[in-house]
């Protein structure tokens, strides 16, 4: 019992990528004895390396619906729309536009650097992947088919893994919650009450589940990195490098030109200004790769260095912690352009349409916990038509670079959460001074 509290006593961060630098190096060394001195490792590390980490793969393909779900659900009946009004309203708006904008930025940028244009391939599970990649190409061109599938039976939704039916199940019931609620006298809804408390107290199950897995990521990520780096060797650090370089790049322009550019031209005040209050909380974003663990740093500095009345902070900032996941909107389509090139799916302009809309929508169920961009994974590539094999793959390259671009989206999170609220603020007359 003394070995596990000390284990989990290092910083998730540190164990993670310990896990990946040791399975990095491992894997090279297995690689150049088997390339350079012959020696079979391939198949016996695959045989018992493999199940170690393809675990932890189904472990976050487990809790994604209900984390989704619940955290959806909890969070548009949580909306107190009718009492905020047009307020409430804008902060919405911007976050889906900032989201949008994100979202553009990730898949120009995956199209620019292309990860896995050099030929990369990883070892299918059989020949009939061949048909789901054919498949994947001319389903997600189908923009009248992903927009019906958001709308099919939620229990048929949940056995089939249809990701976006759930999404847009749990955001409609939620908000017909939220409605009931505004509208019946209160000894009518308190039954209702406790179905949000109940929401919430599963919520509370579910991230006690993922700190679980969490503490489990860094035996998955080391088993997943060496069999990986033993059948790629070094040549894998390419696609790595170049995907952690388009990433924060995008979350760069993100922070320093469309953020600062919003600041500049809707509020006629100074970026340089607000980013000086901004970055106590962005720094924390960054340690801590978690939007609601960052929470009540982004509250102390919305409301005591920038100024805006805590009405707003207190309702703007908890559901852009939520809601509001741009870094990942900008993570998720350079793995979904890997995927692509991969197993050869054709992505036009109506797939790449859809690429974005469903990054969106992934993006609002991300629940802002360390790690929440991996299990949106399983959204946008089951979306492009890809089958399990496939996916687990991705899933699994994604594991050994997250922690790092983890760091660098929460933080940009954290900043989009705190330029919408501080813009709407300067509009509505909500800044108690000059800040």
């Amino acid at each position: 019992m003394g070995m596990i509290s000390r284990y989990r006593a290092i910083p998730i961060l540190y164990r993670m990528l310990g896990a990946f630098i040791v399975g990095a190096v491992i894997g090279i060394v297995c690689w150049y004895a088997e390339a350079q001195h012959g020696v079979a490792l391939k198949g016996p590390l695959d045989t018992w390396l493999s199940p170690l980490g393809l675990v932890l793969v189904k472990m976050l393909k487990m809790i994604v619906v209900p984390l989704i779900f619940f955290s959806l659900f909890q969070g548009a009946a949580s909306l107190p729309l009718k009492k905020f009004g047009r307020i409430g309203v804008r902060v919405i708006v911007l976050y889906l536009i900032t989201s949008l904008l994100a979202a553009v930025i990730g898949t120009i940028f995956a199209l620019v650097i292309n990860p896995g244009k050099e030929g990369m391939t990883l070892t299918t599970a059989d020949a009939a992947t061949e048909g789901a990649s054919a498949a994947a190409s001319s389903g997600a061109a189908s923009l009248t088919a992903v927009f019906m599938s958001m709308f099919e039976n939620p229990f048929k939704a949940l056995a089939d893994g249809n990701f976006l039916a759930v999404i847009v199940f749990a955001i409609l019931a939620g908000l017909a919650l939220r409605v009931i609620l505004d509208d019946e006298a209160e000894d009518k809804t308190a039954p209702l009450e406790r179905l949000l408390e109940l929401s919430a107290n599963f919520n509370r199950i579910l991230f006690v589940m993922v700190g679980w897995i969490m503490d489990y990521a860094p035996i998955g990520i080391l088993a997943l990195t060496v069999v990986n780096f033993t059948q790629h060797g070094p040549a894998l650090a390419g696609p790595y490098f170049n995907i952690a370089i388009g990433i924060i790049i995008g979350i760069g322009l993100m922070i320093g030109l469309v953020y600062s550019g919003m600041i500049a031209v809707l509020t006629r005040s100074n970026p340089l200004k607000f980013f000086k209050y901004a970055q106590e909380a962005m720094i924390t974003a960054f340690v801590t790769r978690s939007s609601g663990a960052t929470l009540p740093i982004t509250l102390k500095t919305a409301i005591d260095d920038l100024k805006i009345r805590r009405e707003l902070a207190d309702f703007a900032l908890p559901l852009g912690a939520t809601v509001n996941m741009d870094g990942v909107c900008i993570h998720l389509p350079m793995f979904a352009i890997l995927a692509a090139n991969i197993f050869g799916v054709e992505l036009g302009f109506s797939a790449l349409f859809v690429l974005v809309i469903t990054t969106v929508l992934a993006a609002v169920g991300a629940g802002g916990i360390p790690g929440g961009s991996l299990m949106l994974l399983f959204i946008i590539l089951s979306n492009m038509g890809l089958n399990e094999m496939q996916i687990s793959q991705i899933v699994a390259f994604a594991l050994g670079i997250n922690p790092i671009l983890d760091m660098f989206e929460t933080m940009n999170n954290v900043s989009g959460d705190l330029t919408c609220t501080y813009i709407v603020a300067c509009q509505e007359g909500m800044i108690s001074q000059e800040s």
